[in-house]
């Protein structure tokens, strides 16, 4: 089926850096084995980020309390260089991780540009974490809190511009870990000025009322250009267990597919962020091939 006009370059950003190495350093190569560049159109070359991954370490920073923090502020910098340039350009950025810590580097780069961007985050996790109240350090289960002023400097001041997103100008699609979060004691994203749509919300609902309410609150933001994150574990967890995390629950890949479809065809999006698909826990592929046909439907 033909695709509208999407100038695509797709960014190879597979760091464990925020998480552990575990399988989800695989997730480009799955995705482009099952067709991916091919499905989208794409004629640029992949570019290859450096991960940085063989300076991953489980000892925790003294100073952060995060996991690998020296390393993932460094490999922030040179992604958030290579999201700029690709989106100055003006492709579309498909970053394909990798854990959701890499969602710093590409918010980073995109503060760069302008100071307000919006920020659509499509999770099973509130990942809004204080390092100090993170059971593991990892720094996926507290990127939209990084990216939004709220964690370690080292993490959330690069280049002094902090914070990387208004937090007014983000929207949380798909939650369901709630009470995780209140057992471990995270900062509770109810208590902020983000939109918030969790999946008890969009399963009682209907995904086009909830999407029509987001396209809403996209026209009316001061934020005038946007960037999709999309971790793969806001997918119903019996159609997707190919993550480390797993929760009962989430969206089906064509509900997952009409939001994207919904949101980036408003022309307002700069790029997308994949997360979290864990291959080796897909050992048949076909998790990734649905996956593939979800996010190409959002570009039909």
């Amino acid at each position: 089926m033909p695709k509208q006009h999407h100038d695509i370059e797709i960014l190879s950003a597979p760091s464990i850096l925020g998480l552990r190495p575990s399988g989800v350093e695989k997730l480009a190569d799955a995705l482009l084995a099952c067709g991916l560049a091919d499905e989208l159109q794409v004629y640029h070359p992949v570019k290859s980020m450096p991960t940085f991954n063989h300076l991953y370490s489980t000892k925790r920073d003294a100073v952060t309390q995060c996991l690998n923090s020296d390393a993932l502020r460094q490999f922030s910098v040179a992604l958030g260089r290579e999201v700029k340039q690709t989106v100055q350009q003006k492709r579309f950025a498909l970053v394909l991780g990798g854990d959701c810590s890499i969602l710093i580097g590409v918010c980073a780069g995109l503060r760069s540009i302008h100071s307000h961007y919006g920020l659509i985050f499509l999770d099973a996790h509130a990942d809004f974490y204080a390092s100090s109240q993170s059971v593991t350090g990892e720094v996926a289960d507290m990127d939209l809190a990084i990216v939004t002023g709220n964690g370690p400097v080292l993490l959330t001041d690069i280049h002094g511009q902090r914070p990387y997103i208004n937090i007014d100008n983000v929207i949380h699609l798909g939650q369901r870990d709630w009470k995780e979060t209140q057992y471990y004691g995270s900062n509770d994203i109810r208590a902020t000025p983000m939109h918030r749509f969790n999946y008890a919300v969009i399963k009682n609902n209907g995904v086009d009322t909830v999407v029509k309410k987001v396209v809403t609150i996209m026209k009316r933001s001061k934020a005038k250009r946007w960037w999709v994150h999309f971790d793969t574990d806001v997918l119903n967890d019996t159609i997707n267990p190919a993550v480390d995390y797993r929760l009962k629950g989430g969206l089906s890949f064509r509900q997952t597919g009409n939001i994207l479809k919904r949101i980036i065809g408003t022309g307002k999006v700069d790029g997308m962020t994949v997360t979290i698909l864990n291959p080796a826990l897909d050992r048949s592929g076909k998790i990734a091939r649905n996956i593939v046909r979800t996010i190409s439907q959002a570009f039909i």
